[in-house]
Order: C-alpha cells, then structure tokens, then sequence
C-alpha cells in the first residue's frame, strides 16, 4: 500500500498554505471525501470549523466550538423532479381523509405559489385518521381506519405522480390521528388506537420497503397526537388522548432507539392537531382542545431546547385533525373540517395566517407531508 506523508502545504510563491488537522481524504480530482461518521461518535474538542459528514442525516456539519450543526442548502426553488410542478418547489402531499365516505385519493400543492392542490394518484386503501410523513425523495401513508384499523404503509415518490405502491406494515394496526415524523432516513409512527390505546413506538427506514420495527413507548399510552414536528436529528410528539386531554411533549433522538422523554408542556389540553416545522422552530396547530371543540391556535417550540409551548397565532378557522406541511420557511395547513380551505404561515415570525390555496376536494381527517420539512 503507498501511503504520502506531507508536513507542510504552501502556495506558489510560498507564502502560505492550509493548516491540515484531523484526519482528511482527498479523492479524485474532482471532490474529496470529508471524515465521515454517526451522531453518537461525532468528536468533540476540533478546531472551529471542522467538517463532517453525519451518515446518520446524510448532511455536512460543522464544528462552531460549542456544538455541531449542518450546514443549510434549502430553497424554495429546488424540487425533485425535472417536469411540471414536481421540480418547481418544495411539494406539499395531502392524504384526503373522509367526506363523506373514506377517501383514497392523494393531492400535491407547491409550496412556494399555492394555489389549488392537483390530483397526484390514490393511496392502496381508502381510509380516514392515518398520518403521512417523508423523506426528500418518497411521502409515506400509514395506518387509519377504512372498514377496520389498518396496519397497512404505502408510498409515493414525490417528484413524479401516480397510485401508492404497498411498503409494509406497522407493528400495529391503529388509527385515531396517531402521530407521525420523518427525518431524511427513518419514518417515526407514534400512539394510536384501535378499541385500546398504545404508547408504541415503531419506525421504518424510508428508502426500503418493510415492515416497522419497534423503537421504544411514549411517555404515556394516548391516542391522536397528531403529526408530529422534526429537526434532522429529534422528534417531537405533541398532546394527545387518554382518556383526557393532554398538554404533554414527548420527545426522541430519531437515529437511535428509545422511549420518548419529557420536553415540556403545550399552552392548552389538545388532542388531533397537526405539527409540523423547519429545522429549528416546531409549530403545532388545530386539533380538539378542552373543552373537545375544534380550534384555530397555534402554537410552537424550539425544538432543539426544551421547554414549554408559546402561542403563535390564530389560524384562519377552527380545525381538527387537519393535515401540515413545511418547507424551510413556511407551514401550510388544510382546515378539515369538510372544507377546502389551505393556510399558511410564515415559521421565523409569530401571527396569524393568511389564505395560501386549496385542495381539490371537500374531505376531513386528513394528513399531510412534505419533501422540504425541517428533519430533511
């Protein structure tokens, strides 16, 4: 094996060069391969400016002499396609829920114009109470109800449109708005109900196919969490149901194994609301808060720290089990209550929100996705 040792590097007239530290691969001519490595074994103690590429996020970080943190290269503009409104955007996929029977069709909106959702194609079952989470390349459908509680998980690539193709199955059949989250590699289903209540955690990696794997329990057994909000590295589950109303938070490392902890409190009681965020700021919104009545609050977090809930804003009108979905700088929101009504918010500031579209259809008990959230 040739192995090179080089001392010092300096420029052409010598007078300078880059400091080597670490342990540093080049490879090729045109990229080189920076140390790569988990986020259990990033080291700590690096010069500032240190770079990695965590395998677990998929995403180059840096070393700011406190903490790591990944580098940003999100826009508005990207997409994942190269046709139509698919690589225009960040892309919004809305599972229709119920209106007034069980709905299997599936809508995708872009993020960036708004505007009315278009068919994309139809889930493999017709059902009401899933949830829906994703990664950069495929939006995933779990769970629900239709004729019974389903087990059942499916997929869509979100670049393309077409029917769902069957990925496998939960560690569970359940329904009941049961909380769903993604980063860029695992999907994360939460809680639940099917005559009894679960505190199950269970996850699937998103560019197989298979059926989910048990993770830990939540810090309670509760139904209708909701969606969930996400960073590239923690989850978070919000509310819920059992039989009362909850204002808890539950919160997980989502490339490890574990039970959910403690993050802090919501500002209210609620159950079947929607989360959803960038890589920083969680929101939640909507859902049945005490007394159980449909609500327009929303509410948010940091999702890195912990802590309690603060109020945000109002949505345009109440909703419950209402389906989000985030890009980088903004959380839209389908107001199910048998409606078409789509809002948004901007994530960086606190208000209420405006008018950003539609879908194509009358349905409640939706759940939404998208292909530029915050654990991406």
């Amino acid at each position: 094996m040739s192995e090179i040792r080089v001392d010092s590097i300096g420029n052409e007239s010598n007078t300078g060069g880059p400091v080597l530290s670490g342990i540093t691969t080049f490879s090729g001519q045109q990229y080189f391969i920076p140390p790569t490595g988990t986020t259990a074994e990033r080291p700590s103690g690096c010069p500032p400016g240190s770079i990695r590429f965590n395998t677990d996020s998929a995403h180059l970080e840096y070393w700011n002499g406190l903490v790591w943190l990944e580098f940003e290269a999100s826009s508005e503009e990207l997409g994942q396609g190269t046709t139509g409104d698919a690589g225009t955007g960040t892309r919004a996929i809305i599972h229709m829920g119920y209106g007034p029977s069980n709905k299997n069709t599936i809508n995708a909106l872009n993020m960036a114009n708004g505007g009315t959702a278009t068919d994309f194609g139809n889930s493999t079952i017709s059902a009401r109470q899933q949830t829906s989470c994703a990664s950069s390349i495929r939006a995933l459908r779990a769970g629900g109800y239709s004729s019974g509680y389903e087990d059942t998980i499916d997929f869509v690539t979100i670049s393309s449109t077409g029917d769902a193709t069957d990925f496998g199955n939960l560690t569970q059949a359940r329904g009941g708005s049961f909380g769903g989250l993604s980063n860029n590699t695992r999907s994360i289903f939460a809680g639940g109900y099917s005559g009894p209540r679960f505190n199950i955690i269970d996850y699937v990696t998103i560019a197989q196919t298979g059926n989910a794997v048990d993770f830990g329990d939540l810090t309670a057994t509760k139904s209708a969490p909701g969606t969930g909000a996400a960073s590239p590295v923690r989850g978070v589950f919000f509310g819920g149901y059992t039989p009362t109303q909850l204002n808890s938070i539950d919160y997980i490392t989502i490339s490890t194994l574990g039970n959910g902890q403690d993050f802090g409190n919501l500002t209210t009681t609620v159950r079947s609301g929607a989360g959803a965020s960038n890589a920083t700021r969680g929101l939640y919104m909507s859902g049945q808060r005490s007394p159980a009545l449909s609500s327009n609050v929303i509410e948010f977090i940091t999702i890195a720290s912990t802590g309690n809930a603060l109020d945000f804003g109002d949505l345009n009108a109440v909703s419950d089990m209402g389906a989000s979905a985030a890009s980088s700088i903004k959380v839209i929101h389908h107001e199910a209550t048998s409606n078409t009504p789509i809002s948004a918010v901007m994530i960086a500031t606190t208000g209420n929100s405006t008018d950003f579209g539609d879908t194509s259809e009358n349905a409640q008990q939706t759940s939404g996705c998208s292909n530029g959230h915050g654990g991406l």
